[in-house]
């Protein structure tokens, strides 16, 4: 399997509760732990001005091109730089490529990507460019899947990507999040809003309660899979309670339910603020390395 990953992503993004460090961390511990040959890893090509304009309003992307502050960027919570415009339109490019690989080869993880809160037509909550829905947009224009879903298991609702495919019948959103915490919500498909303090136990089981019927009845042709690590319990920006032990455990089952169903699979870290950033890491090094493993059995 391949993973996706650039250096580029590092980008200044000054004092921040966004870890950005974390993208090479995880590259590193995957070479040096994991022994994950350089053959593995692949550098994105930014998407296009043609790609983004299938998810995004050509007066944001104006807005982004120009670095014009106005109500369209001012919800970002992140500098509007050119360096930072980049690597969002490479991260978007990052998700295109792993959706590929995905259905090549089953599934690849994009060390990077995730930026579910940015909307069609605005910025939201550390994303400017909603990855995810360029990647979905992309593959469905080159008509090599018609049925996407999207399983978020962010601390914080994909508000952005449920607006963005609202009333569409072939990609299907579910999201599982903490009900009391941003974002103001929008309506997935497939809505579960937790109460805070949530542990191991009965988050799993919502997991199997819902993701096998979504599969089985909708059947998409690819799984975009956004494996946040901020339902840990000890993040800075949350109130869920699932151990590292329990993240583990989630994207296992995520992977198994799609792999028996010959579902393919792309994966996006999206976020992850934990006191200690090296929870973070663990977390987003577990997702990667369970993905080799359930794919390599």
């Amino acid at each position: 399997m391949q993973f996706i990953y650039s250096p580029n992503y590092l980008v200044d993004i000054g004092g921040h509760v966004f870890p950005i460090a974390k993208y090479r961390m995880i590259y590193e511990r995957l070479r040096e732990e994991f022994h994950v040959p350089a053959s593995q890893f692949e550098n994105p090509i930014a998407a296009t001005r043609e790609q983004l304009l299938r998810v995004h309003t050509p007066a944001y992307l104006a807005d982004l091109e120009q670095l014009n502050h106005t109500s369209r960027t001012a919800y970002s919570e992140l500098p509007l730089t050119h360096e930072i415009i980049a690597m969002s339109t490479l991260a978007a490019g990052g998700t295109i490529r792993a959706a590929e690989l995905a259905l090549e080869q089953g599934i690849a993880v994009h060390i990077g990507g995730g930026f579910h809160h940015a909307f069609a037509d605005k910025a939201e909550g550390f994303c400017y460019i909603n990855d995810l829905a360029v990647a979905i947009r992309e593959l469905q224009a080159l008509k090599r899947i018609v049925r996407a879903l999207v399983i978020d298991c962010d601390l914080h609702q994909g508000n952005g990507t449920a607006k963005i495919f609202e009333g569409d019948e072939e990609v299907f959103t579910f999201s599982i999040h903490q009900n009391d915490l941003y974002p103001v919500k929008q309506a997935s498909d497939l809505d579960i809003h937790l109460p805070n303090h949530v542990q191991d136990e009965e988050y799993l089981g919502y997991l199997e309660k819902h993701i096998p019927p979504v599969l089985d009845d909708f059947k998409p042709e690819l799984i975009l899979y956004q494996a946040g690590a901020d339902p840990y319990q000890h993040d800075q920006l949350g109130d869920l309670k699932l151990s590292i032990a329990g993240l583990q455990k989630r994207d296992e089952l995520i992977y198994r339910w799609a792999k028996e169903r010959g579902m393919p699979v792309a994966v996006t870290l999206g976020g992850g603020y934990a006191y200690d950033t090296n929870d973070t890491v663990t977390i987003h090094v577990n997702t990667c390395s369970i993905a080799m493993s359930v794919w390599n059995s």
